[in-house]
């Protein structure tokens, strides 16, 4: 996983995020909401682990690939995450979304990355739809 490949998925996600992907989300806040369903979404993409820490509104959930922590959604707060690095799993994340906007968030993303040419992005064959 390149730095390159970070910015195109970074890119990808903030074209795909939506009403549709969390009902918080707005134009000044794009991210807002959208923890669970992106840790998912980068999971399928780039495999690693998910990752979750205490916030004031409840669980945010974030990733680790190749021991990094990579957070797509940490804009979503005012001041710096206080990471806590608590093992989650698929099951804790998709408790903070619903499969409707799961698969609205996936959906998007593959087709930004296939139009920036950059799907050589998804590694091992983690893209499972």
């Amino acid at each position: 996983m390149s730095a390159e490949d970070l910015k195109l998925l970074r890119c990808a996600l903030l074209n795909s995020w939506s009403l549709n992907s969390s009902s918080k989300w707005t134009p000044e806040n794009p991210a807002n909401g959208q923890c669970g369903v992106t840790a998912l979404v980068v999971h399928d993409l780039l495999g690693g682990e998910i990752k979750k820490t205490c916030a004031a509104e409840g669980w945010h959930f974030y990733n680790e690939i190749d021991s990094v922590r990579v957070d797509f959604t940490a804009s979503q707060f005012e001041g710096d995450v206080q990471y806590d690095d608590l093992p989650s799993s698929r099951e804790e994340a998709f408790a903070d979304t619903n499969q409707l906007q799961y698969d609205d968030l996936k959906k998007k993303v593959v087709a930004e990355l296939e139009r920036m040419d950059s799907y050589p992005i998804i590694l091992e064959n983690k893209f499972t739809g």
